[in-house]
């Protein structure tokens, strides 16, 4: 079962179950529980139910408005406090920072070792202010000439750390900048519009097998096809609850919080992305998260 977030006609945010290309409104069958993502989990957890068992419960398919997904503004599924992303989870991920290092030591690197290790890298990339809806610009950096998009599975978690759902991620990325210093981490990361999530929660009592979901990347420009890439779910170094695990560490953990577990999709060395490239991101039973691509304007502190 796939939830959205979206506008209704009094521009209120409210939550919808996606079946095909209709949307069946449920926040106001309970509005109570149905307010938001993290709300319908819990209180379906208080009654004895999973998510999907309460939706189902509100007979949406014969009480609920339909609206037609072409005709809506879709949000972030969740409006997520805070974004975290994880690092170098896949081989073809270590192997491509490793390319971006513009000094290598000699014997394994930092990449390598961590890729080995127990503790996993997790990094912070976003707020809600900084993170896109579907459709809406994602930016690159005004200072970078290597930028690429990162597509990922999310997990939407409460401050428990329970999986709510999974979603589709695009955690963009400077190459340039991390490696030219892996201290430059945070800007190689963090700046205007440069996360996006979405277009939906598939919620995790609904998904078989998490390490069996597909994910594609395509970038257009100019409406031409330039990269398409795959990747598999089941090729991840690590588990999700591992990843959690290490996030709810002597660490508060918002309700709603995304984490971002990385990508094995990295375009070739000599790709960067350009002003009016558009990305799609799709995972499978999740959707297809789409953004088109705009230049950061930067903002310098005017000097007295």
């Amino acid at each position: 079962m796939n939830i959205v977030r979206f506008l209704d006609e009094q521009g209120t945010a409210v939550l919808g179950v996606l079946e095909g290309e209709e949307i069946y409104e449920i926040t106001s069958l309970h509005p109570e529980a149905c307010r938001d993502i993290v709300t319908l989990a819990q209180h379906a957890k208080n009654v004895g139910q999973t998510p999907s068992q309460l939706i189902s419960s509100l007979n949406y398919r014969q009480q609920a408005k339909v609206y037609r997904l072409q005709n809506v503004e879709l949000l972030t599924p969740v409006d997520a406090p805070e974004v975290w992303a994880c690092g170098v989870t896949y081989e073809r991920s270590r192997d491509a920072r490793n390319i971006e290092m513009k000094e290598k030591p000699e014997g394994l690197t930092f990449y390598d070792k961590v890729y080995e290790a127990e503790r996993p890298e997790i990094f912070f990339k976003s707020t809600s202010a900084r993170t896109v809806h579907p459709h809406q610009p994602v930016c690159i950096r005004s200072d970078s000439e290597w930028q690429v998009p990162e597509p990922e599975v999310g997990l939407v978690i409460n401050g428990s750390g329970e999986i709510i759902g999974y979603t589709a991620g695009n955690d963009m990325s400077s190459r340039d900048i991390e490696g030219e210093n892996p201290l430059y981490l945070p800007q190689a990361k963090v700046w205007r519009n440069s996360c996006s999530f979405g277009p939906t929660i598939r919620l995790a009592e609904t998904v078989d097998n998490p390490y069996n979901m597909d994910i594609v990347c395509r970038i257009y420009r100019e409406e031409k096809l330039i990269f398409e890439g795959s990747a598999n779910t089941s090729q991840l170094k690590r588990k999700f609850h591992d990843l959690i695990d290490y996030l709810c560490r002597d660490n508060k953990v918002f309700d709603g919080t995304v984490l971002l577990t990385g990508t094995c999709i990295v375009p070739p060395d000599e790709f960067t992305l350009q002003e009016g490239d558009l990305i799609e991101i799709e995972v499978s039973g999740v959707g297809t998260l789409s953004n088109p691509v705009a230049l950061a304007t930067r903002t310098g502190v005017q000097k007295s």
